[in-house]
């Protein structure tokens, strides 16, 4: 990575909050990275979105943007267009692949294309119902939105009354609603840096899956690193789900979240272009693990913004 000077970053706007479901813990994270960069000396300013970002991004000449917005309007493609739009670099992926990837429904079918391993999926609509999707997936299955981060709205699935308070709880998020096939196994993520691939963390929980409980508010979570993968496995789930990301076109950094069942074979979820950077977040564990500290690596995200656009 290139060295830069602080004041070769000119004037960073940090965007934060912004209104989607996610709002409070963009803000933890937006806190985070602001908070490394004045350590650092960057000429750094903590912007919460809202209406008037663009014109208060205009009139107060920003050099560049750390986007640390999670989720729709921040995560989708929307903020990186209108920063294109302005002529304002910003960090991690472009419209597309940030569009992509925050739609699950498209990073999947784009993925099967690919031959990338994912779990089946349908699109639910009004007529769908648990037996029928059940004829497909299996009895247990997991009702998600498709735009929305930080397992909201997602819900396992055993049974008929359950898919009916799925559904009904999912529809009040982000994005068309998907079943999909549910893998027994281990979970596991993969952060990504500037093309290089973290240390595995193995996510273990004692809810029923990692669900924003488990990812925000509770104390029994555990972060597995090492991963327990034997040197060779991890190798090949590192290169596997580098291949997964650039598949969707993402860019700089983000996570790739994948399962891996009983016969070990791995089976990618999602790609997350902006992850979460607070006390609890995968990214800034794995590369503590490989030796970047918190600061190091908000720097190294910071460069991105100086990357050519797919």
């Amino acid at each position: 990575m290139t060295a830069r000077a602080a004041n070769e970053y000119g004037k960073v706007a940090v965007l934060m909050g912004g209104q989607s479901g996610e709002r409070s813990i963009s803000l933890k994270s937006g806190a985070a990275v602001l908070n490394a960069l004045l350590s650092m000396n960057v000429d750094a300013h903590a912007i919460d979105v809202g209406a008037n970002v663009i014109n208060e991004l205009m009139t107060n000449d920003f050099s560049r943007a750390f986007i640390i917005l999670h989720g729709c309007g921040g995560e989708d493609g929307t903020m990186q267009g209108a920063l294109q739009t302005i002529n304002v670099p910003y960090t991690g992926s472009g419209v597309m692949a940030s569009s992509i990837c925050m739609n699950k429904i498209v990073t999947k079918q784009l993925w099967a294309a690919a031959n990338i391993s994912t779990p089946d999926f349908v699109l639910l609509d009004a007529s769908s119902n648990y037996m029928q999707v059940a004829k497909q997936l299996g009895n247990i299955f997991i009702v998600k939105p498709s735009r929305e981060g930080s397992s909201l709205g997602i819900h396992i699935v055993h049974n008929s009354e359950e898919f009916v308070c799925a559904v009904e709880e999912a529809q009040q998020h982000q994005g068309h609603l998907m079943a999909e096939q549910f893998i027994v196994g281990e979970e596991y993520t993969v952060a990504v840096v500037n093309d290089r691939a973290l240390p595995v963390i193995r996510l273990k929980t004692n809810n029923e899956f990692y669900d924003y409980e488990a990812k925000y508010q509770s104390n029994d979570t555990q972060y597995l690193l090492p991963c327990g993968l034997d040197i060779d496995s991890e190798m090949s789930l590192k290169v596997q789900a580098q291949r997964a990301f650039l598949a969707t076109g993402a860019q700089g950094w983000g996570r790739v979240d994948v399962m891996i069942d009983e016969q070990g074979q791995p089976w990618f979820l999602e790609v997350n272009t902006v992850p979460g950077m607070t006390d609890h977040s995968l990214v800034p564990m794995a590369a503590a693990h490989s030796g970047i500290e918190f600061n190091a690596l908000v720097l190294q995200i910071l460069e991105t913004s100086f990357l050519e656009r797919n």
